[in-house]
C-alpha cells in the first residue's frame, strides 16, 4: 500500500504543459531539465511518483515528491537545479557589480600594464584598487562576466553576446540577436 501524498500536483496550465513538453523532448536541454519535465508530465497523467521516477530514469520517489512540492510553489522554474552543495556564494550583487565596472573600463597602459582585459589583468586591477576585492579568483570574474552576458572574443576583449557592429553604406551600425536571451539559457 502506498502512502498518501502529501502535496499532489497541482493542475497544469496549457501553457506549463507546452513548456514541460517542449523541455521534455529537447535533445539541447541539459539532462536534468529534461528529467524533471518527465517526471511532471508524468505525475500530471496520473502515474504514482515511484513510476514517474522511473520513467526518467531515476530511483527515487522522493525526489519526485520534493519536485512536485516545488513546482507547486515556484512553477515551471522548478525545473531548473538549484544550488548543489559546496561553499555558499561569496560574492554580493555590489561586489558583481564592482567586478562588471571594472571589466567595462577601458584600461590605462600605463596603470594597468595592458590595453586589453585578460582575466589575469583584470584580476590584478581588481586587487590593486583601494575599493577593489583582494582575494577575488579569476574563475569568480570569468563567471561573473559569463552570467552577465559577456564572452571572449578572438580580439582578446570582452564583448556583450548578442550584439555585433556591422559596416553598412550609411556608417557603423549595431545589430543586435533577439534570440540572445533563449541561446544562453
Amino acid at each position: 500500500m502506498s502512502r498518501r501524498q502529501l502535496d499532489p500536483l497541482r493542475p497544469l496550465t496549457a501553457e506549463e504543459r507546452g513548456w514541460l513538453a517542449r523541455i521534455s523532448l529537447s535533445h539541447s536541454e541539459p539532462a536534468a531539465h529534461v528529467a524533471r519535465a518527465t517526471m511532471l508530465l508524468a505525475v500530471a497523467a496520473g502515474q504514482s511518483y515511484t513510476i514517474a521516477a522511473h520513467a526518467a530514469g531515476r530511483r527515487s520517489g522522493d525526489a519526485v515528491a520534493h519536485l512536485v512540492s516545488r513546482f507547486n510553489h515556484d512553477g515551471v522554474a522548478a525545473v531548473e537545479p538549484r544550488h548543489g552543495g559546496g561553499p555558499p556564494t561569496v560574492y554580493t550583487s555590489a561586489e558583481r557589480d564592482r567586478i562588471l565596472a571594472e571589466a567595462r573600463r577601458p584600461p590605462d597602459p600605463v596603470r594597468d600594464g595592458t590595453a586589453t582585459w585578460s582575466l589575469t589583468t583584470l584580476q590584478r586591477a581588481l586587487r590593486r584598487a583601494p575599493d577593489g576585492l583582494p582575494r577575488v579568483s579569476v574563475f569568480t570574474i570569468w563567471r561573473v562576466l559569463r552570467e552577465a552576458g559577456l564572452t571572449w572574443q578572438r580580439a582578446r576583449s570582452w564583448c556583450a553576446t548578442g550584439r555585433v557592429l556591422r559596416k553598412r553604406k550609411s556608417g557603423t551600425v549595431t545589430v543586435t540577436d533577439p534570440d540572445t536571451e533563449p541561446k544562453k539559457s
